[in-house]
């Protein structure tokens, strides 16, 4: 199967600290896969996810999306990527810009990357990306304080696909959501993972969260990986004990007993 990402190496220090944040990390991801990358504050997931993201630079090592090479590329070069990979941050109360009302936060991308430049057309492909995540029916000129913290999300996850990215990082999308909230937004994701053939990389804390959604699992621990195959090897016949730990873990609630309206969210 084609891979649409490829990691091998990937090493980031810090001045000061005692261990790499992220050391030898290598794992591949096949197109329209998810795959979880999985581990507790401090064990380099999200050092790595944002180099995979061009928002660090490795010391070492090598990322390709697509087939094409991409770290270290000069800012405009990665600029041209952006349209392929596209991150859906943690905490969507500050990953929206309060300024900007809905039709110009889902939009942005649209013109930026001069995908839709005409105003009517780009407006109604707006809409279709609302309705894709479950907010068909808000008001375009709404602020983002208007909404829940999982209709924010919502509208993080629409302002990402407009762009039609090969791959989106989800890095700990659900974190700062209430217990259902989270299980809406898994399921969503899973459903536009089917419905679009979406390959998403996944970044958590909790195996249970992963497990509803993702078919790969990548786990770190102290800026390494740990452990690493299909969800069956990982949960079914986990290898390492920090893995066992983890899976220990109080577990979320399974996201398909918990699906409710948007409306409903709080």
């Amino acid at each position: 199967m084609k891979s649409v990402l490829e990691v091998d190496g990937l090493t980031k220090s810090y001045p000061g600290a005692s261990r790499p944040a992220a050391a030898d990390v290598s794992f591949k991801m096949a197109e329209g896969s998810a795959l979880g990358l999985v581990g507790e504050s401090g064990s380099g997931k999200s050092t790595t996810a944002r180099m995979i993201a061009g928002l660090e630079k490795p010391d070492k090592g090598w990322v390709v999306l697509g087939g094409r090479q991409i770290d270290g590329l000069s800012r405009r070069a990665m600029q041209r990527v952006r349209r392929d990979m596209q991150v859906v941050f943690q905490d969507p109360y500050s990953s929206l810009n309060p300024r900007m009302n809905v039709e110009q936060l889902v939009g942005e991308g649209l013109l930026v990357h001069s995908i839709e430049t005409d105003r009517a057309a780009r407006r109604r492909e707006v809409e279709r990306l609302l309705g894709l995540v479950g907010l068909g029916h808000v008001d375009l000129g709404a602020y983002p304080r208007s909404f829940s913290g999982g209709q924010r999300q919502r509208l993080a996850i629409a302002r990402a696909l407009a762009v039609r990215p090969k791959l989106l990082i989800c890095d700990e999308p659900v974190s700062s959501l209430d217990v259902s909230v989270q299980a809406q937004v898994l399921n969503l994701l899973r459903d536009l993972q089917s419905e679009l053939g979406l390959s998403i990389l996944f970044i958590a804390h909790d195996l249970a969260v992963v497990r509803y959604l993702c078919d790969q699992v990548v786990v770190m621990s102290d800026g390494r990986v740990v452990e690493k195959g299909s969800r069956e090897q990982v949960y079914g016949d986990p290898q390492h004990e920090y893995t066992r730990d983890l899976l220990a873990a109080v577990p979320v609630p399974d996201p398909s007993h918990s699906r409710r309206s948007v409306t409903e969210e709080k």
